[in-house]
């Protein structure tokens, strides 16, 4: 089984995001809107995700997209709301338990912001699209995550909270 992180495992990363936009004065659906709307602050982001972009720039670009005066930290803030969502978190412990094998497949730019002990108790394996410069929904991530797992795509069952990474 396939799992993402951020929105699976953790709670909303929209909602984290709305509560940095209040921390920092701006309407709650400001990130968001720009993710949606802004091809290039998306672009930035697949960027950021796929090791082409380092955190300080992205940083440095979107603070200024958000009119941030000083966007250090600004990666860090965004995702500060994000909690674990335990009762998603024991059922990867049971499906482990069950005796499937797991896998993290996440669009992220580094396991940095991760509990590692937590990811390695969860997963056999993690595929990180900053780690293998391709993100989620290119079909390669999730025949890597397949292979890692030493099983078929066919095999298995990917579950994300963003419809179009499925």
């Amino acid at each position: 089984m396939l799992f993402d992180f951020g929105g699976v495992l953790t709670t909303p990363v929209w909602d984290s995001f709305a509560a940095f936009c209040r921390t920092e004065g701006l309407e709650p659906d400001t990130v968001k809107d720009l993710f949606r709307s802004d091809p290039v602050a998306l672009q930035d982001l697949r960027k950021l995700e796929i090791g082409e972009m380092t955190e300080y720039d992205f940083e440095q670009v979107f603070g200024k997209r958000l009119g941030l005066a000083d966007p250090d930290g600004l990666i860090v803030s965004m995702f500060a709301g994000m909690e674990p969502e335990p009762a998603m978190v024991e059922a990867v412990r049971d499906i482990r338990r069950g005796g499937f094998k797991t896998a993290l497949v996440s669009n992220s730019w580094s396991t940095d912001h991760y509990d590692r002990e937590l990811l390695t108790e969860l997963f056999d394996t993690s595929v990180i699209s900053g780690e293998v410069r391709m993100h989620k929904p290119q079909p390669e991530i999730y025949r890597l995550a397949a292979d890692r797992l030493e099983v078929t795509v066919e095999e298995c069952l990917f579950v994300d909270d963003l419809q179009e990474n499925c």
